[in-house]
């Protein structure tokens, strides 16, 4: 009786185990969306309670490179799509690259009244460094870059400017005062922390699109969780958050 008990007992165990790991999944995400996908994945949880998603943030770039390495991740959400595509291209994505959002760009500072700046003005002397996300890794440093080439400010700029590795990082120099002016996302001004400073919303015009997507990982292929959430991103609930946190969604 006691053999038959623990057989029971392993065979339990053997089946529920494949159960539990599918309640499970990894994101590695963008840092442009901190907090952002943090409420996103509250909403998809309020209605999947039993699925649990942990977020590791990062440059797009960064975190590409991890899921080209064999890093653990299930879902990937870059700032753009050009990293979802070499996945894909690599053969590290499960599916096809798949637009979630746009971002945007803004001048914020917490020395001087941005809302009252232009690209044209991080040129004068009175503006000391200027932060950008890193442009080799981080998407919304190139598309900073690229909105200065516009301008014709790059050339004045290019020695003052100092990079995060990611745009949370630009945030936080933007914040501290390591630099006077940060071009960081649109979806961090909007946060409490920023929003009580002004700024100013850079030209969509002046650079590509920042259309931001997703792929399931190879790792994530067979991922109950990955399947549900890919299916929640498109929904109402989900749009109406990244709507209220600065990115555009198509309706």
């Amino acid at each position: 009786m006691k053999l038959m008990l623990t057989l029971l007992l392993s065979i339990g165990a053997m089946l529920s185990a494949p159960l539990s790991y599918a309640q499970q999944m990894t994101i590695a995400a963008a840092s442009s969306l901190r907090p952002t996908l943090d409420r996103v994945v509250a909403a998809y949880k309020s209605e999947y309670p039993q699925h649990d998603i942990v977020i590791i943030y990062g440059a797009s770039g960064r975190l590409t490179a991890q899921i080209l390495n064999g890093a653990p991740f299930d879902f990937f959400m870059s700032a753009d799509m050009d990293f979802p595509r070499r996945l894909a291209d690599e053969g590290a994505a499960a599916t096809e690259p798949q637009v979630y959002a746009k971002g945007r760009i803004a001048l914020w500072s917490f020395n001087v009244d941005a809302s009252a700046m232009t690209l044209q003005d991080l040129g004068a002397e009175r503006i000391g460094r200027v932060a950008i996300a890193q442009p080799t890794v981080a998407p919304y440093g190139q598309r900073a870059r690229e909105a200065m080439q516009a301008v014709g400010v790059w050339d004045d700029v290019e020695d003052k400017l100092v990079f995060g590795e990611n745009i949370s990082q630009v945030a936080q120099m933007a914040q501290s005062g390591a630099a006077d002016v940060g071009i960081i996302a649109l979806s961090l001004v909007r946060q409490p922390e920023l929003a009580a400073r002004g700024y100013t919303v850079i030209d969509a015009a002046l650079h590509q699109p920042l259309e931001q997507g997703y792929v399931v990982t190879r790792r994530g292929a067979d991922n109950a969780v990955a399947a549900t959430f890919t299916q929640f991103l498109s929904t109402p609930a989900a749009q109406a958050v990244f709507r209220d946190n600065g990115f555009d969604v198509d309706d």
